[in-house]
């Protein structure tokens, strides 16, 4: 779910309450106070186990304070930004942030659950609104209406360990192409002794059903009907899906017997340098680095294999619908100084290079062409502290490769297959038919209800 991201889109939103009036009272978390001056909540802090990028931030927040002397900015270090444990109890309780990170796939629940505040009309306050591309704006948008500001974007590759390929005697500048090439590398990297692991898999919190979805879109198949009604996922691209990671596991013995149950137990093992691949975006990368202690030089990535369809995805930020117009605007003022601004925030390559983060990740560009999108490219590639070479793979073989969103109710579609990733992953006589025949049966039931 990623960066952080990517990891984080990837949980269930609870039914929350319906509409809310806008711009009649303020949060708690967010108040206008005497004089014209306003404080404002946002969310996506770093967590003071990242002292390094918590700093970065603090800096931002009292630069940012400066230019805007009326505006008080007070910051939550929930991590993941994310989670739909806390989100429901926190809008229902009047807690959410004035500034609150929400899942592309979660974005048009939220919007027709009334949880997002309207900005048409306060869209000038990001600077470089015009750059976006139209693709990424769309699920940010309903009946012409605008509730969000994209941040990122993220296309799915095999993410790998460089040193581990020249460990197991594999080249690592010819990463796998096919599941077949996968699965033999897989064996010869668990060859390398006791505790390595040749490929990792989710295979609960969400994250296993997640993971199915970008493997069986990458093998040409469906999760849903066109018309969005009928699970489509008990297909023969389903069952390779489960069958691969059945063979790994009880006939190859590569992907290791603990099972991984959320987005820190994958991370945390491709970390350790100890496990070879796994499925991800390239923002993977900077996590690994500077949250599960990996070294930026090991990690590769290549596109996906025999890639049909790659799932799209990414993350943005929405206005509390209790907002105040005052509080929507120094939000997204907020908005644009940290979070879409080239060479500033999240985009002040320079700054990262001079910490230890890593710059020259493949850049799945939220502005393509445009000036903002150019001149993010161009900051990176100025910058760049990481070999760009061991990206190279990803970004020449994914160019082709079409993008594909979430279905609907797809984080209630990835609980219930959740159920089929762990089964093959944990039970040897696991029955792959009947496993998405139930799975089937209770998407069915979920999906009627849209």
């Amino acid at each position: 779910m990623q960066s952080n991201r990517r990891a984080l889109a990837l949980l269930l939103i609870a039914g929350l309450a319906g509409p809310t009036a806008c711009g009649t009272s303020s949060t708690p978390a967010a108040k206008t106070t005497e004089a014209g001056k306003v404080t404002i909540k946002v969310s996506c802090q770093p967590a003071k186990s990242d002292p390094r990028n918590r700093k970065v931030w603090d800096d931002d927040v009292a630069a940012f304070q400066k230019l805007h002397p009326n505006v008080t900015v007070e910051s939550t270090d929930q991590q993941p930004c994310f989670d739909p444990k806390t989100f429901g109890p926190k809008l229902a309780g009047g807690q959410m942030e004035t500034v609150f990170r929400v899942p592309v796939t979660n974005t048009q629940d939220v919007i027709s659950k009334g949880q997002a505040l309207d900005i048409s009309g306060l869209t000038g306050e990001v600077k470089n609104f015009a750059d976006f591309s139209p693709a990424v704006m769309a699920p940010y948008s309903a009946g012409g209406k605008v509730y969000g500001i994209p941040t990122s974007t993220y296309s799915v590759g095999l993410v790998y360990n460089r040193k581990l390929f020249t460990q197991a005697g594999l080249d690592p500048n010819m990463p796998p192409k096919t599941w077949a090439e996968v699965r033999e590398a897989a064996k010869k990297i668990a060859g390398i002794g006791a505790g390595f692991v040749g490929y990792g898999e989710y295979s609960g919190g969400n994250t296993g059903g997640w993971h199915f979805n970008q493997a069986i879109y990458g093998r040409g198949g469906e999760m849903v009907t066109p018309d969005g009604k009928q699970a489509a996922f008990n297909s023969p691209e389903g069952k390779a899906v489960l069958q691969f990671l059945k063979d790994l596991r009880w006939s190859d013995n590569s992907t290791g017997t603990k099972l991984l149950v959320g987005w820190e137990s994958l991370m945390q093992a491709m970390g350790s340098g100890k496990t070879g691949m796994m499925l991800g975006a390239p923002d993977v990368v900077p996590d690994l680095v500077n949250k599960f202690g990996g070294q930026i030089a090991d990690y590769g990535i290549a596109p996906f294999p025999e890639a049909k369809a790659s799932l799209s995805g990414g993350e943005g930020f929405m206005i509390n619908p209790k907002a105040t117009p005052e509080e929507a605007k120094a939000g997204l003022q907020w908005v644009d100084f940290y979070w879409t601004t080239p060479g500033q925030g999240a985009f002040n390559y320079e700054r990262a290079k001079t910490i230890g983060n890593p710059v020259g990740l493949p850049n799945n560009s939220l502005f393509g062409d445009s000036p903002s999108g150019k001149k993010i490219a161009e900051l990176q590639k100025q910058h760049a502290t990481l070999p760009v070479e061991n990206f190279s793979p990803f970004v020449e073989g994914s160019a082709a490769v079409p993008p594909k969103l979430e279905p609907p109710k797809a984080q209630e579609l990835y609980a219930i297959l959740d159920v089929a990733m762990s089964a093959v992953l944990s039970r040897k006589d696991a029955d792959v038919d009947k496993l998405l025949t139930d799975a089937e049966s209770k998407a069915n039931a979920v999906l009627a209800k849209s």
